[in-house]
């Protein structure tokens, strides 16, 4: 048995307490204790001093795009060659646990086995990434395609049918649908919906007799209510919620997650100039309209206890990997969230949506040891999870995949 003792630690263990000093042991792939250990069982553990730094869960990732690989040219992630495809997708696997995040949940893929084969080789110890649930290429209706290049289409309820039943077969966790439009595409309105209820239900009651979730990008009023009406799991934006929508929210708080994708919004209206949609272009379509009415829903949705979880659809040029923890500092600045609850949405709640919520994303004896030293007080500064250097150490499956450097001794006595 290997155990480590992080000693002297801040710990956050993400119950909602606030976080207090103590030391955490960890053996094997499991936390042993937590608080006070017992200085006999500790004995002969590898020593990592924490000198006061925040030990905490590490961080979730709740709309994770592998393939997206940092570009402007949209087309280009269809056109890409499968074999660069794949490696910019490993690339992007390290650079989230190189973040700090240790789950995320895949949001849709490029090409139909990428997430599924970044996945499959996480598992196996084969290259380094986060706990991944795969996804495949986004369904979507015929002329309601986001991308054509990546898009799988399907039309009518026997369709969507056959689509879900095609992307099972391929190894995905949870099936995709492209509910609604995008202002960047020039042509497909956020507040248009493509798809019907029956398309929806089709779809929905396939992938849950197969086991699998489903997760929906949904910005308009009627896509919400639409996906809340046929039991779909994850709904991803939600931007143009109506006052009917957060009343169907608020009764399906208990099975339901909405993930917003905050910074997409953000960094596409202030940040995109450089890459050729600057901000004026950006407030002509209608991105400075969907911010405001967004920051307005989830507030509500907030309040209300709707469960929303950080993922900023990072992986676009003005959205690069590697920038993920802005969603929390988003969460706190515009949704109202105090920094313990942004905080618990990307580690507790990431358990939850995991579907590991008694093994991931807590400090508690018996969860799965994946955690973060961080050198500050992310409750008195969100903002420190945002950088590298400051997350001294992660380890997942009590395994380091970022030594702590020079802040251990051999063994305890």
């Amino acid at each position: 048995m290997s155990s480590t003792l992080f000693r002297n630690v801040s710990i956050l263990d993400s119950t909602g307490a606030d976080p207090y000093p103590g030391d955490v042991l960890v053996e094997d792939d499991r936390i042993a204790a937590v608080g006070t250990v017992d200085p006999a069982r500790a004995e002969g553990a590898r020593v990592v001093e924490g000198r006061g730094r925040t030990l905490m869960s590490g961080l979730c990732d709740a709309h994770t795009h592998f393939s997206w690989i940092n570009s402007a040219d949209l087309d280009g992630l269809g056109t890409m060659p499968v074999e660069e495809h794949l490696l910019a997708s490993v690339e992007s696997a390290k650079t989230y646990i190189d973040s700090g995040y240790t789950m995320c949940l895949g949001a849709a893929s490029a090409k139909d086995r990428l997430d599924v084969v970044c996945r499959d080789a996480i598992n196996a110890g084969r290259i380094p990434g986060p706990r991944y649930l795969a996804n495949g290429p986004e369904i979507a209706v015929t002329g309601g395609a986001l991308i054509k290049s990546i898009t799988k289409f399907a039309d009518g309820p026997e369709g969507m049918r056959k689509a879900v039943r095609e992307l099972i077969d391929l190894g995905v966790d949870q099936i995709k649908l492209s509910m609604t439009g995008e202002e960047i595409t020039g042509t497909q309105r956020a507040e248009d919906t493509y798809f019907s209820d029956e398309e929806v239900a089709a779809a929905v009651t396939e992938a849950h007799r197969r086991g699998k979730r489903v997760c929906a990008h949904a910005r308009s009023a009627e896509s919400v209510k639409m996906c809340l009406r046929n039991g779909l799991d994850i709904i991803y934006h939600a931007s143009f919620t109506d006052d009917e929508g957060l009343d169907m929210l608020e009764e399906a708080k208990d099975w339901v997650f909405v993930a917003p994708g905050i910074n997409w919004l953000v960094a596409t209206l202030y940040e995109a100039e450089s890459f050729g949609f600057p901000q004026e272009a950006a407030e002509a379509v209608g991105y400075k309209k969907e911010l405001e009415t967004a920051i307005k829903g989830l507030r509500e949705m907030h309040r209300r206890g709707v469960r929303i979880l950080p993922g900023g659809d990072y992986g676009f040029a003005w959205t690069p990997h590697g920038t993920y923890a802005r969603d929390l500092e988003h969460f706190v600045e515009l949704l109202g969230f105090t920094p313990m609850e942004a905080i618990l949405s990307a580690t507790a709640l990431g358990g939850e949506i995991m579907l590991r919520p008694d093994e991931l994303g807590k400090v508690q004896p018996g969860y799965l040891a994946d955690l973060i030293l961080v050198d500050g007080d992310p409750i008195a500064d969100i903002t420190v999870l945002q950088d590298r250097d400051r997350i001294n150490a992660i380890m997942k499956d009590g395994r380091f995949h970022k030594e702590p450097g020079d802040d251990t001794t051999a063994t305890a006595v």
